[in-house]
């Protein structure tokens, strides 16, 4: 077993950012099926479309974000109480 004793904030952020843009381009195209049949006509193209592209952005920074405090906030605690244990 090794000790995670800390964690590289950007690489953290980075890594997540990947995953949440994923997961948004999801989320943009469950919005955009959803909003297509409540606007109607050429708006909910346009939402739709939106949502697509916006939703995987702001997606990726929250998550960059998220990384990097995450990371900071453990490399906190691990020091204090000391790192997770894995098996590599």
């Amino acid at each position: 077993m090794k000790e995670l004793k800390a964690i590289e904030p950007v690489s953290l952020g980075k890594i997540l950012a990947v995953i949440m843009a994923v997961f948004g381009f999801f989320a943009g195209i469950a919005v955009a099926i959803g909003i297509s049949p409540a606007l109607g006509g050429v708006p909910a193209v346009f939402a739709g479309v939106a949502s697509i592209i916006v939703m995987p952005i702001v997606f990726a920074i929250m998550g960059f974000v998220i990384g990097v405090i995450e990371a900071f906030v453990y490399n906190i605690v691990a020091k204090k109480f000391g790192g997770v244990m894995l098996d590599l």
